[in-house]
């Protein structure tokens, strides 16, 4: 049985993935998603392999920034929280996510569903939520 304190959640992922320099993109993806991870953001799906490949070319154009989550959920297996992530290395993009997640037993996401909303920022960084 998972417990709260064994769970991911979406901040420490992000971090993890996008915030953490020198951090081994798979090692950061196995401390918090589930091998048969999958995830839908803005309609499209994506399984892990095709989620990585986005998170590795965000490390190509995120230098920095920060995750605010303002709510969140935990309730059984199931996670929600709304949160602000910015960019910031040069331009500013700020970006309000809600998310909606099913933790796998060992606490680690198996799927996110997201919708994402810019907030601020160039039109070219509009995909930002799938650009691979």
């Amino acid at each position: 049985m998972t417990t709260a304190s064994t769970r991911t959640d979406a901040r420490s992922a992000l971090t993890d993935l996008l915030l953490t320099p020198g951090l081994d993109l798979d090692e950061a993806a196995d401390r918090h998603f589930a091998p048969d991870y999958r995830q839908r953001t803005d309609g499209e799906w994506a399984d892990r392999t095709e989620f990585l490949a986005h998170i590795a070319h965000l490390r190509t154009v995120v230098a920095g920034g920060s995750v605010d989550v303002h709510d969140e959920l935990i309730s059984g297996d199931r996670y929600a929280d709304r949160m602000t992530i910015t960019k910031t290395d040069g331009s500013t993009v700020r970006i309000e996510v809600y998310l909606f997640a099913e933790f796998a037993p060992d606490g680690r996401f198996r799927r996110i569903e997201e919708t994402t909303l810019m907030l601020e920022g160039a039109d070219a960084d509009r995909n930002l939520g799938s650009a691979r």
